[in-house]
């Protein structure tokens, strides 16, 4: 049995191709582990806020010295960071939004990378504290590029995973989505990509 995050980020909802794909990829891995549970955090309607000095305060404070206010900055970092902790394989939809990520990831990403708690600079370096997980990244692109943008995408996304201690990051994607003469074809082919991948 394994504990499943599914991060949606796509703000189109039940039309959203991005998070189509995550379930492919989750109703395969439950295939496999039909007990395993899904935990599903919806970043569209319930975002985390971009962060502010304020956050970025709060976190410096002791837990045991932190005030009501400061507790309330720090709540969506503490539940996001449990949510991943708790994890043990990680799906994330990643819809291409004006070049690069959903802001709305970008938030999460902030709120998650907190030294001491995904991270820490040991003995001078930098050594990521989340193991033993798995990551599913399923990127849905509307046009066609050739012009390395959307690797840039997965360059970052691993490098993040990496920074904070997950290497094992597997990924899927689906271009054209916004040309109907592709998205279909294109979408039934990463389709058969899952479903080879996660046997």
């Amino acid at each position: 049995m394994a504990n499943i995050l599914n991060i949606k980020t796509s703000i189109s909802g039940e039309d959203s191709v991005s998070s189509r794909l995550s379930q492919v990829v989750i109703d395969r891995l439950l295939e496999k582990e039909p007990f395993s549970k899904v935990v599903v955090r919806n970043l569209a309607t319930e975002p985390i806020p971009h962060m502010e000095f304020e956050h970025f305060s709060a976190f410096n404070v002791s837990e045991a010295e932190k005030t009501d206010a400061q507790k309330e900055l720090t709540r969506f970092s503490d539940q996001a960071i449990m949510e991943i902790q708790d994890a043990d394989i990680i799906v994330i939809g990643v819809p291409f939004y004006n070049f690069s990520i959903p802001s709305t990831l970008k938030s999460w990403i902030d709120h998650i990378s907190i030294a001491g708690k995904t991270f820490s600079y040991a003995d001078g370096h930098v050594k990521g504290l989340l193991k033993n997980k798995k990551v599913y990244l399923n990127f849905a692109v509307g046009g066609i590029y050739d012009n390395g943008i959307v690797d840039n995408m997965e360059i970052y996304l691993r490098t993040f995973f990496g920074f904070i201690g997950i290497s094992d990051v597997e990924v899927f994607k689906t271009e054209g989505t916004m040309l109907p003469e592709l998205k279909d074809e294109n979408m039934l082919l990463t389709r058969g990509e899952i479903e080879a991948a996660i046997a």
